[in-house]
């Protein structure tokens, strides 16, 4: 199921189930009460669902198929007609990783080296990667998953308008896709992470790179480099994990003002979801509504992000995330 947090004209949240090749939404809460004469508490809000785990599921699957049979009063919604939120509007937490090899290499390229770039990219292509100076600048990032906290409070969704934060002169964009986590565990293995997937999602982890670059200069960060209004874009929806049985061979890809700039796939993730897990979860309890991403998505197909690129976002530019099988996230730029 595809799943959203949706806002009616009369300001009113609600979460419902895509239907009808996604033109509209079945008002999960009100189908529970047309089916079983009482509200769900798993319906309350996504948070409430992702809370209930397999049960919650099972109990959404039941009632959309009761809405779609039955079409009882005010179960459906035009998606065109409400405004979506982020599926989850304020997540337990937002954690944001860096598994993408490429993404590493190419900035440590594009920021460290400059001028040096393109000699360690020939000595890559002569005598392989582990030879390669930014290879080498960096062999923590093969060690283990390494990842920051974000703020959880500003979260937005597709179609909101993304502010850039006064103080930065170098906004970007950030090709991600992610997670919400619907079990509570500690120490979980690898081989059992996935069964705490509850759903998968865009993510665009915009940016003031300027700014993040000298935060790190400090050891420390990224600080502000991330933490502004707006700066978390999650959507459009949450897709169960039953719709995405090969996660890791989606092709995922970024369009500014309809020009196509990044592209890649899921497949490239050094890190996978299941590892990632795995590790933040040692001597740390993770809850149900947790949140991580996969960090700048790029490979041999192309890159990410515009730090990688040299060029960055102004006011009035429209940023579109791509997933296969999950959507299209899509903001302006003021």
């Amino acid at each position: 199921m595809k799943l959203v947090t949706f806002a009616a004209e009369n300001g009113v949240r609600q979460i419902g189930a895509l239907m009808d090749e996604e033109r509209t939404i079945g008002v999960l809460q009100t189908g529970a009460a047309a089916m079983d004469g009482e509200p769900s508490p798993f319906f309350a809000d996504m948070l409430s669902f992702l809370r209930g785990g397999k049960e919650a599921l099972d109990k959404a699957m039941a009632v959309k198929e009761y809405i779609a049979e039955h079409s009882p009063p005010n179960s459906q919604v035009d998606l065109e007609s409400v405004k979506l939120l982020a599926p989850v509007p304020r997540p337990e937490s937002i954690r944001d990783c860096m598994s993408f090899e490429q993404h590493v290499i190419n900035a440590i390229r594009t920021v460290g080296l400059k001028k040096l770039a393109p000699l360690d990219e020939w000595i890559e292509k002569v005598f392989g990667r582990k030879r390669s100076l930014a290879f080498r600048a960096n062999k923590a990032f093969y060690k283990r998953p390494i990842y920051y906290k974000s703020n959880r409070f500003s979260v937005i969704g597709t179609e909101a308008e993304v502010r850039i934060p006064s103080y930065t002169k170098k906004f970007d964009y950030e090709l991600e896709w992610g997670v919400f986590l619907n079990r509570k565990g500690v120490n979980i293995s690898k081989e059992e992470a996935r069964d705490y997937i509850g759903g998968y999602t865009i993510f665009n982890d915009f940016s003031a790179r300027d700014i993040q670059l000298k935060e790190q200069g400090g050891r420390l960060g990224p600080s502000k480099g991330k933490d502004f209004d707006t700066g978390n874009v999650i959507g459009p929806w949450l897709v169960t994990p039953d719709e995405i049985p090969s996660p890791y061979d989606l092709t995922m890809l970024a369009r500014i003002n309809g020009e196509e700039w990044s592209r890649g796939t899921t497949r490239d993730m050094h890190w996978k979801f299941e590892e990632i897990i795995s590790y933040i979860s040692q001597s740390e309890t993770l809850y149900p509504g947790e949140f991580i991403g996969s960090g700048t998505c790029s490979g041999d197909q192309g890159r990410g992000c515009g730090l990688e690129m040299g060029k960055f976002l102004k006011a009035g530019d429209v940023v579109e995330l791509e997933v296969q099988g999950i959507g299209k996230l899509r903001n302006r730029v003021a």
